[in-house]
């Protein structure tokens, strides 16, 4: 029997994601990304198709070249505005029965006490259907500025992010019992025997008192995690349940899942319990003569001036400050290194020709819906990956021409799981745990009282 892979769909509250800026395509719809019919109409198409769960990615910075936003950033919507994930995934809670939501919420610019009240509140209201996107910020230069906060250094934000693991974890599973609400009339709300005080006192936060919410069904979120530095995957074999990684050959792939099961295990976890999950995004046509010219038409809808802006967005680095032939492997940068170590062998002009075609997202396959499916089988199966989170190049028509032409392939060749006959949580769905809370193998379990089943 084939591996049954679990699928998610990359999605950004933005007109345009990635580095990229396809808005100007005649088929994008996604530069009505302010209306709600937007978001409505993409969850309902991916959770009657059976995709696992709705991802919005976040960032809180902007395009900044020598001290200032280019005008170009505005002129094609490249890095502003952007929406707030958190309150979209709540306006679809009632739209959406079975799909999980997930959303990106930053450790260096959140502050974790309200953080774990609004996750635990969308939690709830959806019954355990919630996953963070666990970050440290890579476009941090200039979300610091906005916020107000001091820059802090790529390898400490982990620290900071441990940390801040640490005092979510007390008030998700710490504070608040399962069983602690009662809602009794003719007895008592809740019972104070089960509801504990935390005390956190750290190197970087501080939280002591009671959690707002009750537990939810879940307790903590799924949750997710994509840093590919050491210290990062050292963070989500502590941490993460569900890795993004980039793209790439198998080889490659396997190299990275491999590093984190491995990171897993250091922490006393099974290499099965992290589900890995590889970006992808395809051009589908019905030959490869279709496919490339659509795809030729993607290229084709984007100014090239975005390029320099777009890395800079993302890295810190102009890179038409230096010759085309220099080798990225002499810069260096605080801020997002998987966007210099994934170009570790290239030139600056081979980066801004590549970062042209996809910016930070996956290198599409382009192809008919069988040369596409057969690549994902075998990138699953060679690169030991549990699943996908399909990228659009053009948003929404790239996924309603994978959901048509490719995902019915998959499914006959018994390479998707079936949806489920009655909705789980998130946790259940995707990691396969037998109950909605984090698996007793996981570090943030050890924060928990008990865990009775009422």
């Amino acid at each position: 029997m084939a591996k049954q892979l679990r699928l998610g769909l990359f999605e950004n509250a933005q007109a345009n994601d990635s580095g990229t800026a396809t808005w100007r395509h005649p088929d994008n719809k996604r530069y009505l990304f302010d209306s709600l019919d937007y978001w409505r109409g993409t969850a309902r198409m991916v959770e009657d198709a059976g995709f696992d769960f709705l991802f919005l990615a976040d960032a809180w910075g902007w395009a900044d070249v020598a001290g200032d936003r280019p005008d170009i950033c505005s002129i094609e919507g490249l890095d502003l505005p952007r929406l707030d994930p958190a309150i979209i995934l709540g306006a679809l809670i009632p739209e959406t029965s079975r799909l999980g939501l997930v959303a990106t919420g930053s450790t260096l610019l959140e502050a974790p006490y309200s953080f774990a009240r609004r996750m635990a509140t969308l939690d709830i209201l959806s019954g355990g259907r919630i996953g963070w996107n666990v970050v440290t910020t890579g476009t941090a230069d200039t979300a610091v500025q906005g916020f107000g906060v001091p820059m802090v250094g790529h390898d400490e934000r982990y620290v900071m992010a441990d940390e801040f693991m640490q005092v979510v974890y007390r008030l998700w599973e710490e504070a608040w019992e399962e069983g602690a609400l009662e809602r009794d009339k003719n007895g008592r709300f809740a019972d104070p025997a089960r509801v504990h005080r935390i005390a956190h006192e750290g190197t970087y936060f501080r939280s002591h008192g009671y959690g707002n919410t009750s537990r939810s069904p879940q307790g903590t979120p799924v949750l997710f995690q994509a840093g590919a530095s050491p210290a990062g995957r050292e963070f989500g074999g502590k941490h993460g349940e569900a890795i993004f990684v980039g793209s790439g050959s198998v080889e490659q792939l396997l190299g990275h899942s491999s590093s984190i099961r491995d990171e897993a295990e250091k922490n006393g976890r099974a290499r099965t319990d992290v589900k890995i999950m590889s970006a992808f995004a395809a051009v589908v046509g019905s030959t490869e003569e279709e496919a490339r010219r659509k795809y030729a038409e993607v290229a084709d809808a984007q100014n090239p001036e975005v390029t320099v802006a777009s890395y800079a967005w993302f890295t810190g680095l102009d890179l038409s400050a230096y010759a085309p032939d220099t080798p990225m492997a002499q810069l260096s940068t605080e801020l997002s290194q998987t966007q210099v170590a994934r170009f570790a062998d290239k030139t600056v002009g081979d980066v801004l020709g590549d970062w042209h075609a996809h910016g930070v997202g996956a290198r599409p396959i382009v192809g008919t819906p069988e040369q596409i499916a057969d690549r994902m089988i075998e990138l699953a199966d060679g690169a030991d990956l549990d699943g996908f989170l399909f990228a659009p190049t053009i948003p929404p028509a790239s996924t309603e021409d994978f959901i048509e032409h490719v995902l019915p392939i998959l499914k006959e060749r018994g390479a998707i799981a079936a949806q489920p006959e009655h909705p789980q949580s998130l946790r259940e769905r995707l990691i396969g745990t037998s109950t909605p809370a984090l698996a007793e193998s996981h570090t943030g379990s050890s924060y928990r009282k008990s865990l009775t089943r009422v």
